[in-house]
């Protein structure tokens, strides 16, 4: 009777007996790669905007009604190297900004505190709510004539104009966030003994300071549009003014690049406020939840 030797079976060691396992890419990788893919979609978009644009002023519509990205462009350009029939174009550019600045700075100062007051005082703004909403509901254009008229074509008038649009913007959210304060935040901080300013600068304006920065975030666009809406009415100087000067003169790609140097303020004004936002509220604990990014 033959005995069959079994063939030893080998076991590798636990030493070498590491699990390969699949490189996935980290939450922190793929968050990195994001705003790269992000950014290629936009451009493509705008790309892909432009060049249909082109596209359909060369053979579909009507280029002297809607112009196309290549006369944007040349006018541009000839409004920086060689100025503007309105003077030098970073004079113009400068005059709104300057009319948008001091609207903007005005009417949010006045916003806030007026907003935060009456949110802290319910008796007088229930006096004074119909009276607020009543000047809120006047259209802003009628405003800027009686500006013009009040207080001349110079810059004073716009920036009237633009402090009405930014005061309302500023003084609707700081009311809202003064209203929304934690009740029991404030009858801690009395209880311990806070004064009116105190309770004021340590728990009110922290607890608003969101509604407040949110509102700041369309207020310099509203600042922009006062601006321009009071060179419209009247002025020597001014994106308003080259925009209408265009429009009397039919030329749309006057008008297109009008907008598109108010649109690089705005977004400028934007990106700085916004880096005013993280420095204000960077005491906050960091928010996990995925935001949109608009």
């Amino acid at each position: 009777m033959s005995h069959d030797t079994a063939t030893p079976v080998t076991t590798p060691a636990l030493e070498q007996t590491v699990p390969q396992v699949a490189t996935v890419p980290g939450p922190q990788r793929v968050a990195r790669r994001r705003p790269w893919r992000v950014y290629a979609v936009r451009v493509a978009l705008v790309v892909v905007w432009l060049g249909s644009w082109e596209l359909a002023a060369r053979t579909v519509i009507d280029p002297f009604y809607y112009s196309m990205p290549s006369q944007i462009w040349n006018r541009l350009v000839d409004w920086f190297t060689n100025g503007t029939s309105q003077g030098s174009i970073w004079t113009n550019i400068a005059a709104t900004l300057e009319e948008a600045v001091l609207g903007f700075l005005l009417g949010t100062l006045a916003g806030v505190v007026l907003g935060v007051v009456l949110g802290r005082s319910r008796f007088t703004a229930d006096v004074l709510a119909p009276f607020i909403k009543g000047a809120n509901a006047i259209p802003r254009i009628v405003l800027a004539s009686l500006f013009v008229i009040w207080f001349g074509l110079g810059m004073s008038s716009k920036v009237a104009t633009a402090f009405v649009l930014v005061f309302f913007a500023v003084f609707f959210n700081s009311f809202q966030g003064a209203r929304e304060v934690d009740r029991v935040l404030v009858d801690n901080s009395r209880i311990l003994g806070a004064t009116r300013w105190q309770l004021m600068r340590s728990v009110i304006l922290p607890s608003a300071t969101s509604w407040i920065l949110a509102s700041m975030h369309v207020a310099f666009g509203f600042a922009l549009i006062g601006a321009i809406v009071g060179e419209f009415t009247g002025a020597d100087k001014g994106l308003g003014l080259l925009i209408n000067h265009s429009q009397g003169n039919f030329d749309a790609a006057g008008i297109y690049a009008g907008m598109l140097i108010t649109t690089v303020l705005a977004l400028g004004a934007e990106w700085l406020i916004t880096q005013l936002e993280v420095r204000l509220t960077s005491w906050r604990p960091p928010a996990h939840t995925a935001s949109s990014g608009i």
